[in-house]
């Protein structure tokens, strides 16, 4: 039956029982039987089979899901088995931000898998909130949501936003001494959901966004940065994202930074609230193992992490405006 349902599953992801043959190790022709030997179990046609493609049938789509739910079960049952040795293994799924992943989970990974090398982990980099239950994911790195009632949340390192501009940029149009001076500058803002608090500052207009000039703006926050190192203007972004620039001298931050959202209420909602946190479901079979890389994580971030250590090391903190 397990063998029958992973053929099933196989098949549809390639749509070819030849393609999924070459990935199962098996003959074309035992595909079929054990496919066929499935149909004839469950009483009903599950594929559609021709010589060009493979589709599934009404009763195969309904089918379906229970087939994945069924082998993902039977591999958290093997997994919660496993946890009791000494040393853990099996399959962790993870998902992060694009950019926060790119830059500093996947890294944290590396050393994650070093040691605990009988351990393998799905990475999935993408701004989208996903459902951890529907996606059978065992940690989520969120930055700056709080998670959902039914979810537990480790806060890993708190988030900071940094106002920086590149030396060119600065030496062209001068250095703002203020958040106020902004409004005379170019500030490269993002497209989307209130994209005009992103130059909010506490204290300043009111707690109100400053409605700043924007020549740029844009969806990705890494692209804004790189259009600061060209010039392009100033950039208010966080300092997990700007910290390698402003260490390797390309942007200047031209304000101490400042927390990204300190109201929680509304931080629930906003996409620059304060804090990366790590969040699982509570019961999971795999909880032993997504403690141990949310312990990971907390540990290699280091607290205060370590990319502010590296600005501060770089005496990014004491930069001030020239005379």
């Amino acid at each position: 039956m397990i063998d029958a349902l992973q053929c099933l599953i196989a098949v549809v992801e390639h749509r070819s029982l030849s393609r999924a043959a070459v990935q199962l190790e098996m003959a074309v022709s035992s595909v079929s039987r054990k496919l066929d030997a499935l149909e004839a179990q469950l009483g009903a046609r599950l594929l559609v089979r021709s010589s060009r493609h493979v589709v599934l049938t009404d009763a195969g789509e309904r089918f379906l899901p229970r087939a994945r739910n069924i082998l993902a079960e039977l591999a958290e049952g093997q997994a919660a088995v496993q946890e009791t040795e000494s040393e853990p293994r099996g399959l962790l799924t993870i998902t992060a931000p694009a950019g926060f992943g790119r830059l500093h989970v996947a890294p944290a990974i590396a050393t994650f898998l070093r040691r605990y090398p009988r351990l393998q982990v799905d990475l999935h980099v993408s701004d989208s909130v996903v459902d951890l239950a529907a996606r059978r994911v065992d940690v989520a790195v969120r930055a700056g949501v709080l998670p959902d009632g039914d979810l537990v949340a480790t806060r890993l390192v708190p988030q900071n936003r940094v106002v920086s501009a590149s030396p060119a940029y600065l030496a062209r149009h001068g250095w703002p001494a203020s958040p106020e001076d902004l409004l005379n500058h170019q500030c490269l803002s993002m497209v989307g959901k209130s994209p005009r608090a992103w130059w909010r500052f506490e204290g300043v207009n009111q707690n109100q966004p400053l409605d700043v000039k924007s020549a740029l703006r844009c969806d990705d926050t890494d692209t804004l940065m790189h259009a600061a190192i060209a010039g392009a203007g100033l950039v208010h972004l966080a300092n997990w994202m700007v910290s390698g620039a402003i260490v390797a001298g390309k942007l200047v931050p031209v304000f101490p930074m400042a927390p990204l959202q300190r109201d929680v209420s509304a931080a629930r909602h906003d996409p620059a609230a304060s804090a990366i946190h790590a969040v699982h479901m509570p019961g999971r079979s795999n909880q032993a193992k997504s403690h141990l890389l949310i312990d990971h994580l907390r540990e290699y971030f280091g607290d205060p992490p370590y990319w502010d250590v590296a600005m501060e090391a770089a005496g990014a903190g004491e930069r001030r405006a020239p005379a």
